[in-house]
């Protein structure tokens, strides 16, 4: 077992022709260049094709030769080491580093960031409500107002979202 933290490229979709091409889902563009090594139930491949649309690529991996292997892998996870993937701009985060981190309103703790949903529009924050229940937080300007991962904190303005 390593303690190389991972993060998901997407997941292997449908087979896309007869050269072990295949659609990804779930995909994070930015992770899926040509020529990235990735693991794919534990073995390591290279992209060696890279086609399709950012929301619908197509890669072909190294040592996937025909649609049959790809069917048998359909599902799962293509991984890349963080060390690996490309450096990101102020003011990106890559989904793992805002999990965990608490939210706060000012000076009210509002709860707890456990997941990062990727919609059409926007990446939005799920926040576990300290009082009960759940908190979708668009991450846009207005609503995010501070992302601090090394002390673990977002601050965001509930009145923007219609929160009491």
């Amino acid at each position: 077992m390593t303690d190389t933290p991972l993060l998901e490229a997407g997941r292997v979709g449908r087979p896309h022709g007869l050269d072990g091409s295949f659609y990804v889902t779930g995909a994070r563009p930015r992770l899926l260049a040509l020529g990235t090594r990735l693991t794919l139930a534990g073995d390591s491949h290279e992209i060696v094709r890279r086609a399709g649309v950012e929301q619908r690529p197509i890669v072909r991996l190294s040592g996937l030769a025909d649609r049959d292997a790809v069917e048998a892998l359909r599902g799962q996870p293509l991984t890349v080491p963080l060390a690996a993937a490309p450096a990101l701009g102020d003011g990106e985060w890559w989904g793992h580093e805002l999990e965990g981190c608490t939210v706060f309103d000012g000076a009210r703790a509002v709860g707890t960031v456990h997941g990062l949903l990727e919609l059409p529009s926007c990446e939005v924050l799920e926040v576990r409500r300290a009082a009960g229940g759940e908190l979708l937080v668009p991450m846009v300007k207005d609503a995010v107002r501070r992302v601090d991962v090394t002390a673990r904190r977002i601050e965001i303005d509930l009145d923007f979202l219609g929160e009491p």
